[in-house]
């Protein structure tokens, strides 16, 4: 038992492993599996809604509405990720968590009921929304219960659940389509399917305690920070009686205040520019490997969802793994920088080398390579460092900034990648994302490395607001002086 004269923080800083870290991860996580069964599953259902209901699939057309109903969820997820960032900070994380998972709960069974494309895309931002807000609520509250030494891979395995939400979207796509059934019911159940995680979660998270970080630092409660450590970690981890000093940093002093103007830009930068590559070539997968076996129509959408599903699973999948296991030792911006190398290499080869567009073995084992490091790389890092560098009182509306401005990205990947396909080529819209992943490695190097580093010592929190109220209490003084 802990009873030396530690504070809140540092007692979680240095607190060991417990089965709540366990439960958190799954609670978590299970929202991640939902993100991305219902962001990815929606190319292969589009696939199938734009046969039966005579939608627009012209490749070099900008006014594509199935390029609209695959992408709009991603810019619903940027006001997601916006708002529930910002109220988290002003209410508290436990008031709003859970609300983003029964939002995706409703869009996803409301999509699969909609009558026409209106609705369908109405019902999908709704989704979207819920799905954006889940990125800070997610990342900060597991990163806030972590301790130092191993919060990248406690983020990292909340975050991973998106690989097997990935690979169930690709099996039930690949099961339903194989088996027949007309199309309509097809794409229905697909998207109908994306409630059931979500729906399972919404009664774990409404019973998530407060972040005792945001009770101690941001309420004033040190008190009840210390008991609800104590609870969840068995009565191995008591804070003494040391209270914390609250801080409460105001958005416009966070928002103006240099340091983290420059992470945003790094935070924010580098995983917009991700996202643009990874979710371009993602959610049109079926329709690069179609591209790539030299056909296309209805008949071969259970080949190229065969492909994409092994080549994610050999792999993609083990690349969010490895990241989470290793992270912590290598660095987490190190890590973010390797990945973008390695992922960016292997675009401009599949852009640069003759032919290999249309060389099935080749190709899918350049595009396999890409996607490990996609995910051992800034997949996973971009969603952890965005939950690292703030303070305490700003560390969602950080986080929910970051999220935001990358799914704009991805938004722009989803939406645009069909069409410079139909302008260029499967190579020409590849060479882009190589030309994205080097700002990305560039970016990264406008963050500081983070690595088992307390969120206090990243953030310095105490002394930005020391600053601030210096600033202002000498701003209330001058008038007096001039006075006098």
């Amino acid at each position: 038992m802990l009873n030396d004269a530690r504070t809140v923080s540092e007692a979680l800083d240095e607190a060991p492993l417990s089965k709540f870290h366990s439960r958190a991860v799954i609670t978590a996580g299970l929202g991640f599996f939902t993100d991305a069964y219902d962001l990815f599953i929606i190319g292969t259902a589009s696939a199938m809604i734009a046969k039966e209901w005579g939608l627009s699939t012209s490749s070099t057309s900008f006014v594509n509405s199935v390029g609209l109903i695959n992408s709009i969820t991603l810019i619903s997820a940027f006001v997601g990720a916006f708002f529930f960032g910002r109220i988290a900070d002003v209410i508290g994380r436990k008031k709003v968590y859970g609300i983003e998972a029964a939002l995706m709960t409703f869009g996803a069974l409301a999509s699969a009921f909609s009558p026409n494309v209106i609705w369908l895309v109405v019902f999908r931002f709704i989704l979207g929304i819920g799905v954006g807000g889940d990125y800070p609520m997610s990342a900060v509250l597991m990163g806030e219960f972590a301790n130092r030494r191993q919060r990248g891979r406690l983020v990292g395995l909340v975050f991973s659940m998106q690989a097997l939400g990935t690979v169930a979207g690709y099996v039930a796509g690949l099961a339903l389509v194989s088996t027949g059934m007309n199309t309509d019911y097809v794409w229905r159940i697909l998207l109908a399917l994306g409630a059931v995680p979500a729906a399972a979660v919404i009664y774990l998270r409404r019973r998530m305690p407060e972040s005792p970080r945001y009770q101690a630092r941001v309420l004033g409660s040190s008190e009840r920070a210390a008991a609800d450590i104590a609870a969840f970690s068995d009565g191995v981890v008591r804070p003494a009686d040391v209270p914390e000093r609250q801080v409460r940093l105001r958005f416009w002093q966070f928002i103006s205040n240099p340091r983290y103007l420059l992470y945003l830009v790094g935070t924010a930068g580098t995983w917009f520019v991700f996202d643009y590559a990874y979710y371009g070539n993602s959610v049109s997968a079926p329709l690069i490997y179609q591209s790539v076996l030299g056909k296309t129509g209805a008949k071969v959408l259970p080949e190229s969802l065969a492909l994409a599903l092994i080549v994610f699973t050999v792999a993609a999948v083990p690349g969010y793994y490895l990241a989470c296991m290793f992270m912590d030792r290598i660095g987490h911006r190190r890590l973010q920088v390797i990945g973008f190398v390695g992922m960016g290499a292997m675009f401009l080869l599949l852009g640069v080398v003759p032919n290999v567009t249309t060389l099935v073995a080749p190709f899918l084992l350049l595009f396999g390579i890409s996607y490990f490091f996609a995910e051992f790389g800034p997949n996973t890092t971009t969603f952890v460092i965005s939950g690292e560098l703030y303070p305490t009182s700003q560390r969602t509306t950080g986080h929910g900034i970051s999220a935001g401005v990358a799914k704009i990205g991805a938004f722009i990947g989803v939406y645009l990648f069909p069409v410079i396909k139909g302008h260029f080529g499967v190579a020409g819209a590849l060479k882009i994302s190589a030309g994205f992943a080097l700002v990305g490695m560039l970016l990264s190097f406008l963050l500081p490395e983070t690595k088992q580093r307390s969120l206090d010592e990243l953030s310095e929190e105490q002394a930005v607001v020391k600053e601030a109220e210096l600033t202002v209490a000498a701003a209330a003084a001058a008038p007096a002086k001039l006075d006098a």
